[in-house]
């Protein structure tokens, strides 16, 4: 294996030139608002439709929604015994690099970007559809609001670390509020079947539907990773990681399983089963005619904060590839505010075009996977590193070393698995994609690395051919 280029210390993530490097300035409330802003969006109200089509018992829906939590702490584990490891920006990249080296880290780099790129095409659009469907800009066309989208959030970006940190602590306080309160709300509501009798359904309608749950489900916890991508900019990473992805993680399983029971107090399952927007059937039983307007608003509302987090995340993964020489290094150059500028330049020009072109069409039955291999890979990472580097400093150790990092592989690897038997042209696809840029990344590595070490001031000796 390649040996990897990067510091094992705070020290070496401290003491770079100002103008290549971000700006710690973040706290814990802000990794926690990115772990639960990136975890609640859309999904969480078209979910409950898709479960009970494979669950029918009430106790069972909240019981594998509460596994669904367990499950993503779980996988969790190793996943933050390595982000607070290898305390560096970037996801899943200088993990990987750290533990199989810069070829292999490249690649969970890519992985992690384009996932984040891919997904800022597609909702993206989904915001223009919501600004219609609310009876705004009706005569603008969606592919202009998409890109409105994107050029407002990345301008967010633009300003500085401080700024955009503070809009997403503020924009995930306001959605968690929001739901909170819809919850209450649902609560408070009668029970629509209350008297019609229950049909008679099986627990289990099929296997099938029961696959498609499980799926849905994890893919609703999806994003608990997101507080390692600011590593190098959140105070104490060696603490904060752990504390965010936890505690952040906890917060949502409580809140998901809140919004499961109280849609379930209004609907039965027989009612919510099949539901293209579950939360909002539920919710025209307390709201009325008003009901399709505050769902849609709180929508429009979760998509505009999930596509500013990911540029945030995006910029982060561009930014650090390319300090190491991964990436052209010039992408690495930072505002005075902390801005990687010129890598948000980069993800907002991919996601404009993806946008406007319509091409996320073809990317969102795809990028799942990459995704999950980022997570699979990170998870392997933390098993070779505790072997390589025993001496490495973890300030949080997993549990029952190496069996929750198996476990987390093999849940991770299933998944994959199960993604592409149920659509092989897509998984196909996704393969492809993921491993095409491979080559140009072993054309260019040895010229782009030895300019990132000249930009660093750094020898040759000192980091790997």
């Amino acid at each position: 294996m390649d040996a990897a280029p990067i510091p094992a210390d705070l020290t070496g993530a401290l003491a770079r030139p100002a103008s290549r490097s971000l700006l710690r300035v973040l706290g814990l409330v802000f990794g926690l608002a990115v772990v639960v802003g990136s975890m609640i969006g859309s999904g969480i109200m078209r979910a409950p439709g898709v479960v009970a089509l494979g669950i029918t018992s009430p106790p069972l829906i909240l019981l594998a929604w509460a596994l669904g939590g367990g499950l993503a702490m779980l996988t969790a584990m190793p996943l933050v015994e390595a982000g607070a490891s290898v305390p560096h920006a970037g996801g899943a990249y200088p993990i990987v690099t750290r533990a199989f080296g810069p070829t292999v880290g490249f690649f969970g780099g890519w992985l992690a970007w384009i996932q984040n790129v891919a997904a800022n095409g597609f909702l993206s659009a989904v915001f223009a559809e919501y600004v219609h469907r609310l009876g705004i800009a009706q005569a603008v066309p969606a592919g202009v609001l998409a890109c409105g989208l994107i050029l407002a959030v990345a301008g967010i970006n633009w300003v500085g670390t401080r700024f955009s940190g503070a809009s997403q602590s503020l924009a995930s306080a306001i959605k968690g509020a929001a739901f909170f309160v819809l919850v209450v709300i649902l609560f408070a509501s009668p029970r629509a079947h209350a008297a019609a009798p229950a049909p008679a359904l099986p627990l289990i309608t099929s296997v099938g539907a029961l696959v498609m749950a499980v799926r849905v489900i994890y893919q609703t916890y999806a994003g608990w990773e997101a507080a390692i991508y600011f590593s190098e900019e959140v105070h104490r990473p060696d603490r904060n990681v752990a504390r965010a992805t936890f505690w952040g993680i906890g917060a949502v399983t409580v809140l998901y399983l809140l919004i499961n029971a109280s849609v379930l107090h209004v609907l039965s399952p027989a009612a919510l089963a099949g539901s293209p927007l579950a939360v909002g059937d539920a919710a025209k039983v307390s709201l009325g005619p008003l009901a399709d307007t505050v769902i849609t608003a709180l929508g429009l509302f979760s998509l505009a904060a999930i596509v500013n987090l990911q540029i945030m995340s995006a910029s982060r993964v561009t930014w650090r590839m390319a300090r190491d020489g991964a990436l052209p290094p010039a992408l690495a150059a930072v505002a005075t505010k902390g801005s990687p500028r010129r890598s948000i330049a980069v993800i907002v020009i991919v996601s404009l075009i993806f946008a406007a072109t319509g091409t996320y069409e073809s990317l969102v039955r795809i990028y799942a996977p990459w995704s999950i291999g980022a997570i699979l890979m990170i998870c392997l990472s933390a098993i070779r590193l505790r072997f390589t580097e025993p001496d490495l400093l973890r300030p949080w150790r997993m549990p029952l070393f190496p069996w929750v990092a198996i476990v987390s592989i093999a849940i991770q690897a299933a998944l994959i698995v199960v993604f592409v038997v149920d659509d092989p042209v897509a998984g196909a696809a996704s393969a492809v994609v993921a491993f095409a840029p491979i080559p140009i990344y072993l054309i260019f590595a040895r010229r782009w690395r030895s300019q990132a070490e000249r930009l660093r001031g750094v020898t040759p000796a000192e980091t790997a051919p």
